[in-house]
């Protein structure tokens, strides 16, 4: 009999099988039976190598099959490689995976169960040592810009390769040396930021990524890491006094390429002539030389950029942005434990220290919320998509009231918060209301409809792209989001004011276009459901 160890729990297996390239484990822990495969605390059934859960090590040791999750993965003392991956190294890769797939394709095989070929790890059915699957080779690959300050800064080394500082790069550190992970950073440029991540060139985006819809379809945000609003950079001695001077027609206007600050720019002040620029660090130049009248930053970076400078005044801010990490869709379990290990930074007060390092924030007036605060930011993104769903039904003609369809969500939703609470043990004697839950989940089905309709309302604008897929993009990151929101819910602490949840509620939802009545509706679900819920064990 083997011993089997998971992220979750210790077994004994009674039973290995590989027949056919399958992997079959019958093992008994936690005072239950269960008949599972793959490992990192997931249960399932039969299955091929190839279908393997991202994040698993194998380790077979005399009479001991270790299979740990991300938190128990055993790996040599942590080490950090800063070497920067060039993109000729990164694009060579991603063709060599694409040759692969398409290899696979053909021979029926999955692309993990290639690497374990490749790797020694198989042979005549049998579990060799140390098999390495995905990211249990112990690397992670964190693409950060090295040019957005104070998130990301890049300067050469003394032995010549990249140091990177900042907040981002502290929390890659701190979050590789407590999985034991291997770091590298991974260089990105904000134009090509969706298609990087898209490309595989790295697991996760740190370095002051700003929450936003399309980026919402293309990836998996975690719980936001700070902060911050849009503002404008103008000189002193200038005719632009306030906001309203920035809408002159053709006045030019310079923001970085290719992110979230130039589609704010053309948002908010579409008769400007944006000069746009690839590189982050040549913006603030062309205010300088005379080319730009303003530039376009925000509330985190501007400080920097006027540091030890009188000549300039600042403008805003007209945002209010969220600032998270961005995990591919495949990587459901990273962006899963990057949320659990942030929430426990959060509550042990070390991201605090870090943001007061990096960004110079004082201590809040509210009292730290991570749960609430996390649920509320994630209650916004998902509210966020509700213009591109609007466009969706508008090109397909759909109502934007389909009630068999709500009662299917609402239904499927408390099944979330089910899963929730079973996951994390909470007994069912203190499981949330059906009712609570209810009234929380058809306030956010509301206010979806309101800003559709709010959007409908409207003639579509002239500039706006080919609209989203209702089956293809937008719902399977309202499912996403959807899971986030029933984690956190089964979380939400008792003991939090009323009035303090309306008022977290309204700043954490302003800009969505929601009308008083919809945002009360949306605290009060907040409220049921903190007020009807037993304290967790």
């Amino acid at each position: 009999m083997l011993n089997l160890h998971t992220a979750f729990g210790y077994g004994q297996i009674e039973k290995v099988e590989a027949p056919e390239n399958k992997v079959r484990a019958i093992h008994s822990g936690r005072g239950r039976n269960s008949d599972s495969w793959g490992g990192g605390g997931l249960e399932r059934r039969v299955g091929t190598l190839g279908e393997l859960p991202f994040g698993v090590n194998y380790r077979q040791a005399g009479n001991r099959l270790e299979i740990p999750g991300p938190r128990t993965r055993p790996t040599a003392a942590p080490r950090e490689e800063t070497r920067e991956e060039t993109r000729e190294e990164t694009r060579e890769k991603t063709l060599e995976k694409t040759r692969d797939k398409a290899r696979d394709k053909a021979r029926g095989l999955g692309p993990r169960f290639r690497r374990a070929l490749r790797g020694g790890a198989i042979a005549l059915g049998v579990l060799a040592p140390a098999v390495a699957i995905g990211q249990a080779e112990g690397v992670l690959r964190v693409g950060t810009s090295g040019d957005y300050a104070p998130f990301s800064m890049a300067s050469p080394g003394p032995d010549g390769q990249t140091v990177f500082r900042g907040l981002a790069p502290e929390i890659a550190r701190a979050y590789a040396e407590d999985r034991g992970l291997e770091l590298v950073f991974v260089r990105f440029d904000w134009p090509n930021l969706l298609d990087d991540l898209g490309a595989d060139r790295f697991d996760v985006a740190m370095g002051g990524i700003t929450v936003r819809p399309e980026r919402s379809l293309a990836g998996r945000f975690s719980l936001p890491i700070t902060g911050s609003g849009a503002v404008a950079l103008v000189r002193s001695d200038g005719p632009l006094a306030a906001l309203a001077d920035l809408e002159r027609p053709g006045l030019p206007m310079a923001v970085n390429a290719g992110g979230h600050l130039e589609r704010t720019a053309r948002k908010s002040f579409p008769q400007a002539a944006l000069l746009t620029l690839d590189e982050n660090a040549g913006v603030m130049a062309e205010l300088d030389a005379g080319r730009a009248d303003a530039v376009i930053t925000d509330t985190l970076e501007a400080p920097h950029w006027r540091a030890g400078r009188t000549d300039l005044r600042t403008l805003g801010p007209f945002t209010r942005d969220r600032k998270a990490l961005w995990v591919r869709v495949e990587n459901a379990e990273l962006a899963l434990d990057l949320d659990r290990w942030l929430l426990a930074q959060e509550r042990s007060g070390r991201l605090a220290e870090w943001r007061a390092r990096h960004l110079g924030e004082q201590p809040q007036v509210l009292p730290p919320r991570p749960v609430l605060s996390g649920l509320l930011a994630a209650m916004a993104e998902r509210l966020a998509l509700m213009p591109a769903v609007a466009e969706a039904k508008r090109a397909s003609g759909s109502p934007v009231a389909v009630p068999a369809r709500e009662v299917r969500v609402l239904k499927a939703a408390l099944a979330r918060v089910r899963e929730s609470e079973r996951a994390l043990g909470i007994p069912e004697a203190q499981a949330l209301p059906p009712a609570a839950v209810s009234e929380f989940f058809v306030a956010q089905i509301e206010a979806a409809k309101a800003i559709q309709r709010r959007v409908l309302a409207e003639p579509r604008p002239p500039n706006l792209g080919p609209p989203f897929s209702l089956d293809e993009d937008l719902r399977p990151a309202l499912l996403r989001i959807g899971d986030r929101i029933a984690r956190l819910l089964v979380q939400l602490p008792q003991g939090i004011d009323d009035d303090e949840i309306r008022e977290r509620c309204q700043g954490a939802l302003a800009g969505l276009g929601l009308d008083p009545g919809r945002m009360d509706a949306l605290a009060q679900g907040l409220i049921a459901v903190e007020a009807r819920r037993e304290s967790l064990p």
